[in-house]
C-alpha cells in the first residue's frame, strides 16, 4: 500500500557485532516528520549463531531523543550499509542516519522509552506495529533502535529500518 511521504530502506549487511550500541538512528531534516514504520533484524552467522549453545535473547528498545540530541559514534553516517528509496526515481532522503554506533546517542533531557522489547537470535526481529502506534519524530528529536545487551561472542547482523519522510 502506498503511504504519503516517501519511503526509504536504510541496511547494514552482515556487521559483526560485540557490544552495546544503536542499531539504527534517525534524525529528521529541518521542517520534516518521519515515521518508523518497520525495523527488521537477522542474525545471519550461518552455523555459527544457530546452535542450542549459540541462542541469545537480546534487550532492545525503541527510543526517542528529545532536547538536545548528541549522536552516537563508533558507526557511521549513512551506517555501515546503504540509505535508498523504496520509489525508482525518487529524491534522496533529508534525514539523517547512522547505524551501528557503539557510543551511543544521548540528550540533555530524559530519554522516551517507546517500546521495550526482547530478541531471541534464532529467529529474525521484526517490529512491525499497526499504522496508528508507528513512532514518529520531528527535527528537534531522534530515533534510536538500541541494543542493552552485551552479546557473549561475536555475531554476525543485518539489519533494515523502513523510515517515512513526510514533505
Amino acid at each position: 500500500m502506498m503511504g504519503f511521504g516517501r519511503l526509504y530502506l536504510f541496511t547494514f549487511s552482515a556487521i559483526s557485532v560485540t557490544a552495546q550500541q544503536d542499531f539504527f538512528y534517525i534524525k529528521p531534516a529541518a521542517d520534516k516528520i518521519c515515521i518508523i514504520e518497520q525495523v527488521k533484524l537477522s542474525n545471519v552467522g550461518i552455523a555459527a549463531d544457530a546452535g542450542d549453545a549459540q541462542e541469545e535473547e537480546y534487550d532492545i528498545e525503541h527510543i526517542r531523543i528529545p532536547a538536545t540530541v548528541t549522536v552516537g559514534s563508533g558507526g557511521a553516517a549513512s551506517g555501515t550499509g546503504t540509505l535508498n528509496s523504496a520509489m525508482l526515481n525518487d529524491t534522496a532522503a533529508g534525514f539523517t542516519a547512522r547505524s551501528n554506533d557503539t557510543v551511543k546517542a544521548t540528550t540533555s533531557g530524559t530519554l522516551r522509552i517507546l517500546d521495550s522489547d526482547g530478541w531471541n537470535v534464532r529467529v529474525p526481529y521484526i517490529w512491525l506495529p499497526p499504522p496508528e502506534n508507528r513512532i514518529i519524530e520531528s527535527n528537534a528529536e531522534a530515533y534510536v533502535c538500541r541494543l542493552n545487551s552485551t552479546p557473549t561472542d561475536a555475531i554476525l547482523i543485518s539489519g533494515t529500518i523502513y523510515v517515512r519522510e513526510l514533505p
